[in-house]
C-alpha cells in the first residue's frame, strides 16, 4: 500500500474524518432519495467512535481514510447477530483511492476481530458502492441477507468467516 499508517482515532481526527466522510459519500448524492438526512448521518462518523474503535489510514501527515470495528456483543443494528464484530462506514478520500487504502483499513478491522477471537466478521453495503463491494467480495465475504434499503438504495449483510 502507498505509504498510508493505520493508527487508533483520536478526537482531533473528527471534522476531518467527518469531511473525507462526506466527500466519499457525496457521489452517490443522487441516488439516496434523502440526500440530506443521509449526508447528515454521514457527517457525523466520528460520533461512532462512542460505540466502537474509529481506525484511521494517515499518508504524509494527512488523514486519507478511516472506518469504524464495532466488537462483538455490542449493540448494533437489528439485522447483524449481536456476536457479530461488524465493520462500519469505511471511508477514503477520493483524492487517495486506488492506494490500497480501503484494503488496509479493512485488514485492520478482520484483525481486530481475529484479536477477539470472533468467528465471523460482517458488513453491510450497497451494489451501488462499486469500489467497496467487489473488493469486500475479493477479500472472501459472502451475502448472507438483505439489509433494510437507506433512503432508497438497496443494502445487504456480508459476512467473512475468520
Amino acid at each position: 500500500m502507498a505509504d498510508a499508517t493505520i493508527r487508533n482515532y483520536r478526537a482531533s481526527d473528527a471534522q476531518e474524518l467527518n469531511r473525507i466522510a462526506v466527500a466519499a459519500f457525496s457521489q452517490f448524492q443522487d441516488v439516496y432519495e434523502d440526500w440530506p438526512t443521509m449526508r447528515a448521518i454521514v457527517s457525523k462518523a466520528s460520533a461512532l467512535s462512542d460505540t466502537g474503535e474509529v481506525v484511521i489510514a494517515e499518508s504524509d501527515g494527512r488523514l486519507v481514510g478511516g472506518v469504524t470495528y464495532v466488537g462483538p456483543n455490542v449493540a448494533k443494528a437489528p439485522f447483524f447477530d449481536p456476536a457479530w464484530p461488524v465493520i462500519r462506514m469505511l471511508v477514503v478520500d477520493p483524492d487517495c483511492r486506488g492506494k490500497g487504502i480501503g484494503r488496509a483499513l479493512t485488514d485492520e478491522c478482520i484483525a481486530r476481530a481475529q484479536r477477539d477471537r470472533a468467528p465471523v466478521i460482517a458488513l453491510h453495503t450497497s451494489p451501488i458502492m462499486t469500489v467497496a463491494l467487489p473488493m469486500y467480495l475479493r477479500m472472501g465475504f459472502a451475502k448472507v441477507q438483505d439489509a433494510p434499503p437507506l433512503f432508497g438504495v438497496p443494502y445487504a449483510v456480508y459476512t467473512k468467516a475468520l
